[in-house]
């Protein structure tokens, strides 16, 4: 006979190959069985009857701004909203934090910080600048996932964007440590004010061809040095198809999108406002429905919330080029692409199966099988909400979902096979462990 800490029953289980009804067993932290009528006793069982049972979503791209900036958001406030949303595990970015993360020192400060805060499994972006080339061995040795690099002013002070020189051996020495780089791919040349400080001119400061410029350089220095590239954000279905096209030839290249710009248009700039203001910014209506096309046809491997807080008074400024960017949505990611229509076996790849495969996760990660790590997230495709300000468990509860209803509830969220949020709560203390590529 079977036993389990946790028996799962009667679930719509989403594989990638499609959704099947089945039991799942739970023993120390693993899935130990997956079948249909598992027989056996468990200290606990869950009639999951009517609800899907996902991966964990994996959200590669977050800024919780910690250590340094908890103000601006923090691993307590943000993990938080990882797990409600579905999340068993996230990369946070290296730029936000005080001290960036350009070093050891740096990595384990962080490291530290998530250890005693994180609910959910945690993996870190080294960052990529022309000051710290000589400091990305040390960082891989750390188990950083990979490497970011700005390819225009990335905002903060401290994280000083790449060149093409910078980029070109940073791309060369990553190779060489078997890491993948990542690129906020905008062209600086291309970034133009044009003379007012309204929205309408902050989204015309910043075109698709910045994007697609940086886009055509990347991949040409990633061929050129064998380099894995990730582009992240990518804005456009002219940018993904980019690194589509790339990937044809042989060049090692993929790229991510985000909800809001398969969600939300420039006319919900000029609506929200500052809570919609992001780089690359959100594009047209029509632009949204080309990226979601790109998206259906496999053009971009993975979706990833680029949660990226602040206090709400660097929101406020008459001129909109003052005020700080970035979108807070790592709690609805799974949520929103739900009710935007993405199928779920589809959507299973796209935030954790692709996920897991890109960055190189241990094979227990990114999927649910016999011998996974019982990382679930339990959904109710059916269960509509409304996003209200008091739901968001972020540090500042601002988004410009808010107001809006989806579907996709989160019933339950667990990491390697503890409970982490239970219809609307967070269950228990600390729980995230760092997630080293399996190369290292």
């Amino acid at each position: 006979m079977n036993s389990f800490d946790l028996l799962i029953r009667h679930g719509d289980i989403v594989t990638p190959a499609g959704v099947v009804r089945a039991d799942i067993g739970v023993a120390d932290g693993k899935i130990t069985a997956l079948e249909t009528g598992l027989s056996g006793g468990a200290r606990e069982v869950f009639d999951a009857d009517g609800l899907h049972v996902f991966p964990g979503v994996i959200d590669s791209h977050v800024h919780f701004n910690e250590p340094g900036r908890a103000d601006w958001e923090g691993i307590k406030t943000g993990s938080a909203a990882v797990a409600a949303g579905g999340g068993t595990m996230y990369f946070d970015m290296p730029l936000n934090a005080h001290p960036p993360t350009l070093d050891a020192a740096s990595f384990r400060l962080k490291q530290t910080a998530a250890a005693a805060r994180s609910c959910v499994d945690f993996a870190f972006w080294g960052g990529l600048t022309p000051g710290n080339l000589d400091k990305l061995s040390e960082l891989a040795g750390c188990g950083v996932i990979g490497f970011k690099a700005f390819m225009c002013p990335s905002g903060i002070d401290d994280f000083v964007h790449a060149d093409e020189r910078t980029l070109r051996e940073g791309m060369k020495r990553a190779a060489a440590l078997r890491r993948i780089v990542a690129v906020h791919a905008e062209s600086e040349s291309r970034i133009v004010r044009p003379g007012g400080s309204g929205i309408r001119d902050y989204l015309r400061s910043r075109p698709i061809e910045a994007e697609l410029e940086a886009i055509r350089l990347a991949l040409e220095l990633a061929g050129e040095t064998g380099c894995a590239l990730h582009v992240v954000h990518v804005s456009s279905a002219a940018g993904a198809r980019l690194v589509a096209e790339a990937g044809a030839r042989g060049v090692d290249a993929t790229c991510e999108t985000c909800p809001h710009y398969l969600v939300l248009s420039d006319e919900d700039v000029e609506r929200l406002g500052a809570v919609a203001k992001c780089a690359p910014p959100l594009r047209s209506r029509a632009e949204s429905e080309n990226l979601w096309r790109a998206l259906l046809a496999g053009e971009i491997a993975s979706i990833g919330s680029d949660h990226s807080p602040a206090p709400p008074e660097m929101k406020l400024a008459a001129d909109f080029f003052q005020v700080w960017g970035g979108i807070s949505g790592a709690q609805h990611l799974l949520a929103l692409m739900i009710t935007r229509g993405m199928e779920p076996a589809a959507l299973a790849r796209g935030v954790a199966g692709n996920v897991a495969k890109r960055f190189g996760l241990p094979e227990c990660k990114g999927r649910i099988a016999v011998g996974s790590d019982a990382d679930l997230a339990i959904i109710d495709l059916h269960g509509e909400f409304t996003v209200k300000r008091e739901s968001l468990l972020y540090r500042h509860r601002q988004s410009p979902y808010i107001g809006r209803r989806l579907r996709g509830a989160t019933r339950r969220t667990l990491v390697r096979g503890r409970t982490v949020f239970h219809d609307g709560r967070i269950i228990g203390g600390p729980n995230g462990c760092l997630i080293r590529p399996a190369l290292s």
